[in-house]
């Protein structure tokens, strides 16, 4: 089975984040900017005209595919990488995936999301 992978960071973690993927062999993956808020529902400002709320704070949106056996190891990593202790270090999403088909090559399903140096062409760690 294939997994979606969508993380919504703070943009100043993402270099650290796709640091830390590429450690572990993660070499695939698409990166959005998206704004949103979560459970705090944005920040509240103070200028010198008074205070005032922003709710749509930048984010960015990092989507891997991957095999469900490196779904934990993946998490782990965004989560260790990305995380400030703060309030509004992010969301992570976990989906299903159908079906994926390489364009160039036609090759479906995990051959479609293997790459050369990719977390599944690597030696299991620990086993």
């Amino acid at each position: 089975m294939t997994k979606k992978i969508e993380a919504i960071i703070r943009e100043e973690t993402l270099n650290d984040v796709k640091d830390a993927l590429k450690k572990i062999g993660i070499v695939g993956m698409n990166v959005i900017d998206v704004r949103g808020h979560g459970r705090q529902g944005g920040i509240t400002l103070v200028g010198r005209t008074g205070t005032y709320q922003v709710d749509m704070l930048p984010r960015v949106q990092v989507n891997i595919v991957l095999s469900d056996n490196n779904v934990e190891r993946t998490v782990n990593t965004i989560c260790s990488a990305a995380k400030t202790g703060n309030i509004g270090d992010g969301i992570i999403f976990i989906y299903p995936v159908e079906e994926v088909i390489r364009i160039r090559t036609g090759e479906r399903g995990h051959a479609a999301l293997m790459y050369e140096g990719d977390i599944d062409t690597l030696p299991v760690a620990g086993g």
